[in-house]
């Protein structure tokens, strides 16, 4: 509703101009009034219009006034102050707009907003196939598929990508861990992942830290390190074959984590075709040509290539403790830095490689959605990847020089509209609050406890598995799920306390900024008040109620037709009485979905939505609380109130819907 408005307000604006001063103007910005009264959208405008037409502001906008008062949807337009213009909506036009299309979204009779042009392609989670997935990883997940369906709900074509490195240096120390810590053969690790018990990404965990250590302890066995990774990026022998089968392991089970959280993917785009399909050498070859690298005959660099960083287009770079004047692209011993192969992907994700990968099917997800993956030859009926006319990869901000390489790469090859259009979707690490670290069994020092986070490490085998975390979550929901009697059968409660303990992580790890390092916290994240997950459910599950018991004594009671049961009349008599401002406001906040996706994806900040979400339920607690709906006496008035609940409810579950959270029956 209120986006509508706003485009027509910024389009009449610049039309009124120049039918007024024969003058062109860009579409302007909107503010909001600082209270009810002054009116709903409020535009500054008229005092840069001042400096080109020598007129006071406020003549300008007392000119204004009459070409803009025709708009529909509002009112009136009113000048305030030196020279502001303030729009007032036609509060029950605006109210039955937003009911109409609140119900169609709820019964999928809506069509997202317009269309945009090209494809977005969002790669997030892309976690090393090398040992379980942490809470860390989990960040990166729920921020990626956020966004992605907040760029579907605004009606973008999205793919979504998930980039498996499974030639990188983990994999390869995984494959060390079994070929000379575990001294296993092929067969051997085919069968361990065949066993249920040890999980094989658990097992994986415990070993990549063996093998950590083993480095820090006799340096000269790093030599593995090097050997294997040359022998995985050849394709060579069963060490190859041990990495392809360990990475498609780990895969599998990180695919079934994250479905956990209702997170999905469209494509597993793996390094190995990369290299394999020599996506690499085209890009190498692209790159020599534009002289964009260079081949270093001495110093500390000899037999490498590296690219110049010197003036390059990195922002950022300078403040990373990695930065360096040149950056190492491929080693001396012919083997390609994650970089390199950053840059070919990227190229491929734009179609300005001029190669493609082959596709196969890789995973069938319960609703039918099938995850494709790279290969070598593929299918022919391959849906068409990539072709992106704009990406965003999640990335963790430690990441921000490398990511700043391949951009500044792409203004090495001339590729400037593309690079703009490559957006690094940078956030900070999660930690776990040290009640939370001691909840899950990593032992504290007394200066842990101190701290405001306790990190973990992978590497060092410390952390928090993210399928730990999430059962820990359930069982905590489950008690909280038995203790309020919300369900007598026990497939019930479990469904229940797995929709809660999942809105309670997914919302925690949106609402704080993407910038922002945050510590885990089981109680703080449960809680059913306050800025929480279930508090949103809780109060999606209060206005469905209201329908429920209001529907036990009006039989045959819809929602769908309170629209018919207020005539225009009573809808402009509810918000002119005393208690308008109060059903304004309510109204007012639940159209403002849009406009809120809109500034969540232009900010890139997920949070914004998720704030929101929280105001929203907020406020429709405290409408509840002051006004008894269900036994109001008047029933013009009653019929009203459940129109709001109405507006409400529906606005919450769609803004639910965006950040993955499910709904229960009860709660």
């Amino acid at each position: 509703m209120f986006q509508e408005v706003q485009e027509r307000i910024q389009t009449q604006f610049v039309t009124a101009v120049h039918e007024a001063f024969k003058l062109e103007v860009a579409a302007p910005t909107l503010d909001t009034p600082p209270n009810l009264e002054m009116g709903d959208v409020s535009l500054a405008a008229c005092f840069e219009l001042a400096k080109k037409l020598r007129q006071a502001p406020r003549k300008i906008a007392e000119q204004l006034v009459p070409l803009l008062s025709s708009l529909e949807g509002i009112e009136r337009v009113t000048v305030a102050g030196a020279g502001y213009l303030n729009f007032h909506l036609n509060r029950a036009q605006a109210a039955g707009q937003l009911f109409e299309k609140r119900g169609a979204a709820a019964e999928g009779r809506a069509q997202p907003g317009p269309p945009t042009a090209g494809k977005i392609l969002v790669e997030h989670t892309s976690i090393n196939p090398n040992k379980a997935a942490h809470i860390g990883h989990l960040r990166n997940a729920v921020l990626g598929d956020t966004f992605a369906r907040l760029l579907r709900f605004q009606g973008s074509n999205v793919e979504v990508q998930n980039y498996i490195d499974n030639t990188g240096v983990q994999v390869a120390d995984v494959v060390v861990g079994f070929q000379h810590l575990e001294k296993k053969t092929l067969a051997e690790v085919e069968a361990l992942i065949r066993t249920p018990t040890p999980r094989f990404d658990y097992y994986c965990w415990d070993l990549y830290a063996r093998v950590f250590q083993l480095y820090e302890d006799d340096k000269t066995s790093l030599a593995w390190r090097a050997q294997a990774l040359k022998d995985i990026e050849e394709d060579h022998g069963e060490t190859a074959a041990l990495a392809e089968l360990i990475s498609t392991a780990i895969v599998r089970t990180h695919l079934e984590t994250m479905l956990r959280l209702n997170i999905g993917y469209d494509l597993l785009a793996q390094e190995s075709e990369i290299l394999r399909l020599h996506f690499w050498k085209a890009a190498f070859e692209v790159l020599k040509q534009h002289h964009a690298i260079r081949f270093e005959n001495e110093g500390k660099n000899a037999g490498c290539w590296v690219m110049d960083l010197a003036g390059a287009v990195a922002e950022g770079a300078g403040e990373s403790a990695d930065a360096e004047e040149t950056k190492i692209i491929v080693r001396s011993n012919g083997t390609v830095t994650y970089v390199g192969k950053d840059i070919a992907y990227h190229l491929w994700k734009f179609a300005l490689l001029g190669k493609d990968f082959g596709y196969e099917p890789f995973h069938r997800y319960p609703d039918g959605h099938e995850v494709w993956r790279t290969t070598v030859g593929g299918r022919p009926d391959a849906p068409p990847f990539g072709r992106a006319s704009a990406a965003y990869a999640v990335i963790d901000t430690r990441q921000s020089y490398l990511q700043n390489i391949v951009k500044a790469a792409f203004h090495a090859l001339g590729f400037h509209d593309h690079a703009a259009n490559l957006h690094h979707f940078a956030y900070e690490v999660v930690g776990l609050s040290a009640r939370c670290a001691a909840e899950m069994g990593i032992a504290l020092t007394e200066a842990d406890r101190q701290r405001p986070y306790v990190e973990v490490s992978g590497r060092k085998g410390q952390g928090v598995k993210a399928d730990d975390l999430i059962d820990t979550l359930i069982a905590r929901a489950a008690e909280e799920v038995n203790s309020r009697g919300m369900a007598q059968d026990p497939a019930e409660a479990q469904d229940y306390a797995r929709k809660i303990a999942v809105a309670a992580l997914r919302y925690f790890l949106l609402k704080y900024s993407r910038r922002v390092i945050i510590a885990f916290d089981f109680k703080e994240a449960l809680a059913f008040e306050g800025e929480t997950g279930p508090y949103l459910q809780y109060s999606i599950v209060r206005a469905r109620n209201i329908f429920r018991k209001f529907a036990e004594s009006h039989p045959g009671f819809d929602a769908t037709q309170l629209s018919g049961a207020i005539s225009a009349d009573q809808m402009q008599r509810f918000y002119k009485g005393d208690d308008g401002a109060a059903f304004w406001e309510l109204t007012r906040l639940a159209g403002q979905l849009e406009t809120t996706v809109a500034q969540a994806i232009s900010s890139e900040e997920p949070a914004v939505v998720a704030k929101y979400a929280f105001r929203l339920a907020q406020a429709f607690n405290n409408f509840y609380h002051h006004f008894h709906i269900l036994s109001e006496p008047d029933a013009p008035r009653q019929n009203f109130l459940l129109y709001l609940v109405y507006l409400t409810e529906k606005t919450l579950t769609l803004a639910t819907e965006q950040m993955g959270i499910e709904i229960p029956e009860r709660m």
